[in-house]
């Protein structure tokens, strides 16, 4: 073998480890590939319209995925999140006809967070899987909210509860304050993830809870907190959907908790709880929605687009299994 091989393996071999070393550099990388490859194959991707349309189908499931990526930074998983905002909007609309939008909100957020400290107390006080302890309220919420819909549609007046869907333009560009809610989402989380205390010890229970507690973090009321930001979160979730849709249905984002899941391991975050951040998982959001409009853009049937997100999701996990075992 030449020099000029061995050299260009070792070259091949360093930018692996780069990409290893830095966990957004991949799927930032993915994000811009498929990008260009969706811009050649369709005219019409990088319209600003088309554009403005990928950010709006992705605000739902995007603001799930914050919540999503801090259960996941504490080595747990939350399988519930999209049915609580399902009931989210159920509630929202209900409460709406009889008390009005203001009431309609705190009622959402009440319910929301409730459901939230269900869990946490769940997984902090008796120690439940997380993974258990959601699959069973996934179960009972969805069917809760099917019981208190009575299985039908209630739509929302325009107003309060329908403002995230208002659009207005920069330029060119048309967008909703949906998009606007999402970002401020991500910018918060990021904010309390990334310089406060209480984001650090996210960051350590997820690591490691043993030495976290070892440590004088108080692990069971910092995992707590999380689940309450996270109905927080989910609440946001189904004002934004609302504002897609002014329509509260029962039966809407079937799969919103495995999507959000799909973004916030495709954007980088590890299973197994410590390492990530919700920068990442925006690129993943974003992944998933370029994806999806590309495809559709190229007339892939949908069946297909999910086999393309299943492997991308597979993908992801491998490389973060291969990342974890080199740090070891």
């Amino acid at each position: 073998m030449s020099s000029e091989a061995v050299l260009q393996g070792r070259s091949s071999r360093g930018i692996i480890r780069q990409i290893l070393r830095e966990p957004l550099l991949g799927p930032l990388l993915a994000l811009v590939l498929a990008v260009i490859i969706f811009s050649l194959v369709s005219e019409t991707f990088l319209a600003p319209y088309n554009l403005s349309l990928i950010l709006q189908q992705s605000v739902v499931v995007g603001i799930l995925a914050v919540g999503q990526t801090l259960i996941i930074l504490t080595a747990g998983i939350d399988l519930s999140i999209g049915a609580v905002a399902v009931l989210g909007t159920i509630v929202m609309a209900q409460a709406a006809g009889a008390g009005g939008p203001l009431v309609a909100l705190a009622a959402t957020f009440l319910v929301c967070v409730a459901l939230g400290a269900v869990n946490g107390g769940l997984v902090t006080v008796l120690r439940l899987p997380p993974f258990i302890v959601t699959l069973g309220t996934f179960t009972a919420i969805q069917a809760a909210t099917r019981l208190l819909a009575g299985s039908q549609t209630y739509q929302v007046p325009q107003g309060p509860l329908t403002f995230l869907g208002t659009s207005f333009s920069i330029g060119r560009f048309n967008t909703t304050y949906g998009v606007v809610a999402m970002l401020l989402v991500y910018l918060f989380v990021w904010y309390a993830l990334s310089q406060t205390a209480w984001g650090r010890h996210v960051y350590a229970v997820g690591g490691n809870i043993n030495a976290a507690r070892m440590s004088g973090i108080k692990s069971g009321r910092n995992l707590f907190s999380v689940y309450l930001a996270t109905g927080v979160i989910a609440a946001i979730a189904a004002w934004a959907a609302l504002g897609r849709i002014p329509n509260a249905d029962p039966n809407a984002y079937q799969n919103a908790n495995l999507e959000s899941i799909t973004a916030v391991v495709i954007g980088g975050t590890s299973l197994f709880g410590g390492r990530g951040g919700v920068v990442g998982t925006l690129i993943g959001t974003l992944i998933v929605g370029v994806l999806r409009n590309g495809l559709t853009l190229a007339g892939v049937d949908s069946l297909y687009q999910n086999i393309a997100t299943g492997i991308l999701v597979i993908v992801a996990v491998a490389v973060d299994q291969f990342a974890r075992r080199r740090s070891l």
